[in-house]
Order: C-alpha cells, then sequence, then structure tokens
C-alpha cells in the first residue's frame, strides 16, 4: 500500500457519481433505563432517554460514497410513512440528494428500531416488507438509472432481500448497464444470489457464499473452490470474498486465467462488525472511480473495513481518517 498512490486515487474521485441501488434502511437507536418491573406483566420498564436515527442499508452505503469525497446517486424505495419522512430528513442532513428515493404507497420504510439501556441491547423491533415492488416501481428504478447514465459508470447494487431487487429488476438493471457499458458492483443476499450473473464484482461473504452453495468449507482451500466454482456459474468477472478476521480474497479474470489474490485484515480490535461489508463495497466503489486498479482499491477498502469495526454501531468511513491512518502505518 502506497500513502501517495491512495490519496491520487480518493482526490481523483472526489465528485465523481456512483450510483446505489437497493434497499434502504432507517436504522432507529433508543437509549434509555431499565430501573423496574412492570406491574402489568413480569416484564421490564424501559424509559427512553434519546432516540436517534440513522441510515442504514443502501443508505448507508450511499452516506459512505459521500464520506468519501464522491458523489452518491441513491436509488431506492420507502414508504409514505413518518420513518420515510425522517429517513429523507437524515439524508439531507448529510447534504445528500433524496430524489432518487421512490414512494410506494402501503409498503412500510424497512426500519430497524434497537432499544439499548446500560451499552445493553435488548430488544430489535423491525417494521418492513419483503415482498416484491410494484411493476411501477420498477420502472421507475429503470427510468432514474437511465437519467443518470451518463454522469457514471459505476452501480452497487445493494441487496438485503426487502423486495427492492426482484430478478426481473436485476435482469433489466444489469442489461441496462451492459449496453451502456457501466460496471456493476454486487452485494449479495440468499434469495437472489445466482440471479447477479456477468456483473464486473460479486461481493459475497464466507457465509452467504457456503449457504447459497450449501455446503461447509471445512478446509480453507476449499473455500478457493466454492469461489471458482461460483465464478463459473454466474460468470462475473472478479470476486471478492470477504473473511472476516482472515482478510479478503480476490478473483480476477486476467487473459482467460484466473489470478487469485489475499489481502491480509487491518483490524486493530474489533467492537463491532456492522454495517463493515457496506464500508468495503463503497469504497471499492469509489477508488474504481478514482482510477483505482481493482487489488488496489480491495486494499483500500479493507483498511476501511478495519477502522469502522473498531467503533460500535454502524459508523461511516470518512476520508481524511482513512488517508491519515495510511499514512501512518504505510510509510512509503
Amino acid at each position: 500500500m502506497n500513502g501517495k498512490i491512495s490519496e491520487k486515487i480518493l482526490k481523483q474521485a472526489e465528485g465523481m457519481k456512483v450510483c446505489i441501488i437497493g434497499d434502504v434502511m432507517l436504522d432507529r437507536y433508543m437509549f434509555g433505563n431499565v430501573t423496574r418491573i412492570s406491574p402489568e406483566a413480569p416484564v421490564q420498564v424501559f424509559e427512553t432517554k434519546q432516540s436517534k436515527p440513522k441510515l442504514g442499508g443502501a443508505a448507508n452505503v450511499s452516506y459512505n460514497v459521500k464520506t468519501l469525497g464522491a458523489e452518491p446517486v441513491l436509488i431506492g424505495v420507502i414508504g409514505n410513512d413518518a420513518e420515510g419522512e425522517i429517513l429523507a430528513d437524515v439524508m439531507r442532513s448529510q447534504g445528500q440528494n433524496t430524489s432518487g428515493l421512490i414512494i410506494e404507497e402501503n409498503r412500510p420504510t424497512t426500519c430497524k428500531t434497537r432499544v439499548i439501556a446500560d451499552s445493553h441491547h435488548l430488544l430489535r423491533i423491525d417494521s418492513e416488507s419483503k415482498h416484491d415492488i410494484s411493476a411501477q416501481t420498477e420502472n421507475k428504478i429503470i427510468s432514474l438509472l437511465k437519467e443518470i447514465s451518463r454522469e457514471t459508470k459505476f452501480i452497487i447494487l445493494q441487496d438485503y432481500n426487502k423486495g427492492v431487487l426482484t430478478k426481473s429488476s436485476i435482469n433489466k438493471i444489469i442489461s441496462f448497464a451492459k449496453r451502456e457499458k457501466m460496471k456493476i458492483l454486487v452485494d449479495p443476499k440468499f434469495d437472489n444470489f445466482f440471479e447477479y450473473r456477468d456483473v464486473y464484482l460479486f461481493k459475497p461473504n464466507r457465509k452467504e457464499l457456503e449457504d447459497a452453495l450449501g455446503r461447509k468449507a471445512k478446509i480453507n482451500d476449499e473455500i478457493n473452490e466454492f469461489a471458482l466454482e461460483l465464478l463459473g456459474r454466474i460468470k462475473s468477472e472478479n470476486i471478492v470474498l470477504t473473511l472476516g478476521e482472515n482478510g479478503m480474497k480476490i478473483f480476477e479474470k486476467k487473459n482467460g486465467k484466473i489470478k487469485l489474490s489475499s489481502i491480509d485484515t487491518h483490524a486493530r480490535k474489533v467492537a463491532d462488525v456492522s454495517g463493515a461489508g457496506d464500508t468495503v463495497i463503497s469504497t471499492i466503489a469509489v477508488c474504481l472511480a478514482g482510477g483505482a486498479s481493482l487489488k488496489d482499491a480491495v486494499i483500500i477498502a479493507n483498511v476501511a473495513a478495519g477502522l469502522v469495526v473498531e467503533e460500535v454501531g454502524i459508523v461511516p468511513i470518512f476520508r481524511d481518517n482513512l488517508l491519515k491512518y495510511i499514512r501512518k502505518e504505510f510509510r512509503n
């Protein structure tokens, strides 16, 4: 890793547009105290002291693209409800454009409310719909993509199995991207795992890969075989496999051959892995927009992930903090 090269890449990415399409979420954190048991039932009484809304899912990826200095173009679906308004307000407070948020009637905004007392996570309350979006909403997504296709060549598909990325919309987006010579980077989930064919980059973690193939890797070398099998099935140009404390692996197709690169982890201490996958995919996309090679983009993303897992909760990666760390750790 070269500090000067990293700085050049992120400087060149400044203001470059990256499109994100997928499941947006509102993460609501409720902080308070538990000091007594309810007289109505044998349950704890939680006294709310503070409520803090944050972005989750594809909206968090969009925010990471923003904090890295690029310009996110987020396309997602919210409900006509208070949670949708809060999500849009949080985005606007961060200087993000909300014109790509599509309101679908009779569909709730995906919201995860975490109840926390004295740093203990007591309960999570989810409000969501996992049903596929309507054909009308799907058409709106494609129309929005067409509008911005001349402004960016990178699309992140952020799938959380909440119904926004349907089999139909995935195929339409990939076909359109091929015609427009746009590069698609996929952060997959189980339901549509094998629908993402012929994309530029596919980024599963180990569990997602094992779940999709229906078997566990008994030895480390076997996970390489799984990734190569996946590469053949979905015909993607590259696979970036995230392995937690074991870093990442890159499987690149070059001149008809597959090149394997292993990247060691850079986490010094792990407090919370929430949101690390969002950090990785957004950092890779921003670095590619800044002219980085895939390997350099993944190395920088690996460092970024190592920084965010040291923090509790879902936190973004800021460009200046990332560069400061790289300059300190990689003095060349």
